[in-house]
């Protein structure tokens, strides 16, 4: 088993490309698999999707010491540094690219605005596990940001589409969504997997020791995640396959902003922790938790005020369908600043 999954994880990004493609060509040469798809959703959410993210950081939560996790708060200067980069300079980045590239689309404009708003609580975890960063300390903050995110999140939807997008000339966007439904897609998400692995965790070690849970159970689940990443590819894919191809250069258009964003924002983080003496584990952890999005919970919101069909919501699934390819070219790129920065 560990033999099958050093032969997956190899060639990850070969899979990760053909599940892109067999979804594009699904979506646009089987139209009615979207109604299969959609037909398990229920208001914003669909099963199939949730089940698959679920799947996805199952196994790398599994791993986690979380009883290693109180410790790191003793690296308060680079935690506060990291939630400065976040949910300060973050949002702000992703207003002023949109409105720099996409000031002419206000639907786009808007729903990349949304999505700036959301750090990542989800994919984060797999991408820092590609990465080797530090478990304990990427769900340390992955935590941090879902208790921001649920208190938080409206309000800073109100500040930068009622307040900010006035000061540029656009039609102020008022929009209210519930602290309810901001932590109904945190726990879906987050709180459903991080239950599952503490329990697991707890059970295995407790029945069969840790090393049976370090050398037998984990690598036996380990390619759960992987499996998961491509099943969740090929969904987001089929789903907007028409539109990939029916609309290519407004989904040029809205990826700009987002591969600027990323980079940006990886880089930043990497740059800063270097300088804070942060080691390369550390570094890693921070800048994939900070370049990442929350696009569950932005195409939740896209589609539950602005209709699935809308540029907003457009903008939101096209989130994730970028994300996937430049998060995992920037895993390969944070193993080689380890080797040459650290």
């Amino acid at each position: 088993m560990k033999k099958k999954l050093k032969w997956i994880d190899r060639f990850l990004s070969y899979w990760i490309l053909i599940a892109m493609v067999l979804g594009v060509g699904i979506g646009y040469y089987f139209p009615s698999s979207k109604k299969i798809i959609d037909a398990f959703s229920d208001g914003t959410t669909n099963y199939l999707l949730a089940i698959g993210l679920i799947l996805m950081m199952f196994p790398p939560l599994l791993k986690v010491d979380f009883s290693a996790i109180p410790i790191l708060f003793k690296k308060g200067k680079q935690i506060v540094i990291a939630l400065f980069i976040t949910w300060i300079i973050g949002p702000f980045l992703m207003f002023f690219l949109a409105n720099w590239i996409l000031s002419a689309y206000p639907e786009y404009l808007t729903g990349l605005i949304i999505i700036g708003i959301a750090p990542c609580i989800a994919m984060v975890i797999v991408w820092n596990e590609l990465a080797e960063g530090n478990r304990e300390l990427c769900a340390a903050m992955v935590g941090i940001n879902s208790v921001l995110q649920v208190f938080f999140f409206s309000s800073y939807a109100y500040f930068f589409l009622g307040f900010m997008l006035p000061h540029f000339g656009k039609t102020a966007v008022l929009i209210n969504i519930s602290f309810v439904d901001v932590a109904k897609t945190v726990f879906i998400y987050l709180g459903i997997p991080f239950i599952l692995a503490v329990i697991t965790r707890q059970i295995a070690i407790q029945t069969k020791g840790k090393q049976w849970h370090n050398q037998v159970l984990i690598p036996r689940l380990s390619p759960i995640t992987l499996i998961a990443l491509l099943f969740t590819i090929l969904l987001m894919f089929s789903l907007k396959g028409d539109v990939i191809v029916q609309l290519p250069f407004d989904v040029l258009r809205i990826s700009s902003v987002l591969i600027l964003f990323f980079i940006i924002q990886f880089f930043l983080m990497f740059f800063v922790a270097k300088m804070s003496k942060a080691n390369y584990p550390d570094s890693a952890s921070y800048s994939f938790t900070a370049s990442g999005n929350n696009f569950e919970l932005a195409i939740a919101v896209s589609i539950g005020l602005f209709g699935i069909h809308s540029g907003e919501a457009l903008a939101g699934v096209v989130g994730p369908l970028v994300e996937v390819p430049v998060l995992l070219l920037l895993v390969n790129v944070s193993k080689w600043i380890r080797t040459k920065f650290y």
